[in-house]
């Protein structure tokens, strides 16, 4: 049976960063995935030019994005445009509401999404508002979620508090993650700022030596549910 998988990120590059080895991986294994992307992100601060928008949207962004997302095999890609790193100031029902109205649509098994210890605080925010739309109701789609880290600010909320339970073997599709954060080429640094490239493999490769493989992208388990099988 194929998993529909959600991917809830705040801001565009979180969800390659998050998780893209992964994503790539379980498409390959047949899982229907789709990725929500909640917030503009550090570009849409720019000042952008006449005709340059797209829906609110800065058009660039919104084309790396794509772009970025197609590397990995995602073709299900949702926009919504909520101010960076301002996610404070917007109703907690407001972000709860547009991920519990594309869940009802998508009826995804498995969501991942950020870490609750992170310093952005839009990252602690989308990380609430999915527990929120994804209470463990009967009839609720959602039986397993995960959280992801994001180099630049999971690990420089001190004292670090990301414990990871599981991990995903991305030795076949690490090479995918990198070329889709090259879309992102306004989001990467230089080394050794963790969010470079030589950042985010050496990341991949200090999980992937703690877990005795090449390269290994790491989640915390918030909640899975087996329910007993009919007899």
């Amino acid at each position: 049976m194929k998993n529909r998988i959600l991917i809830i990120a705040a801001h565009p590059d979180d969800e390659i960063l998050g998780c893209g080895g992964t994503v790539s991986r379980l498409v390959k294994e047949g899982s229907e995935i789709s990725v929500i992307i909640l917030g503009q992100g550090m570009p849409s601060r720019a000042q952008v030019k006449e005709g340059e928008e797209e829906n609110g949207y800065p058009a660039l962004l919104k084309e790396q994005s794509r772009q970025a997302n197609r590397i990995i095999g995602v073709k299900d890609l949702y926009f919504y445009d909520l101010p960076d790193n301002q996610f404070d100031t917007v109703p907690l029902l407001v972000i709860v509401k547009i991920i519990e109205d594309l869940k009802k649509k998508l009826q995804p098994d498995i969501i991942f999404t950020h870490f609750s210890g992170d310093l952005n605080v839009d990252h602690r925010i989308t990380y609430q508002a999915v527990l929120t739309a994804a209470r463990p109701v009967p009839n609720e789609s959602v039986k397993e979620i995960y959280s992801f880290e994001i180099i630049s600010s999971t690990e420089w909320n001190f004292p670090t508090s990301f414990q990871p339970d599981l991990f995903f073997d991305i030795e076949d599709t690490i090479g995918l993650k990198l070329e889709a954060l090259k879309k992102y080429n306004e989001e990467l640094n230089r080394f050794p700022h963790p969010r470079s490239l030589e950042g985010v493999e050496l990341n991949a490769r200090s999980w992937g030596m703690k877990t005795g493989i090449k390269y290994a992208e790491a989640f915390k388990v918030v909640r899975i549910l087996r329910r007993l099988s009919s007899l």
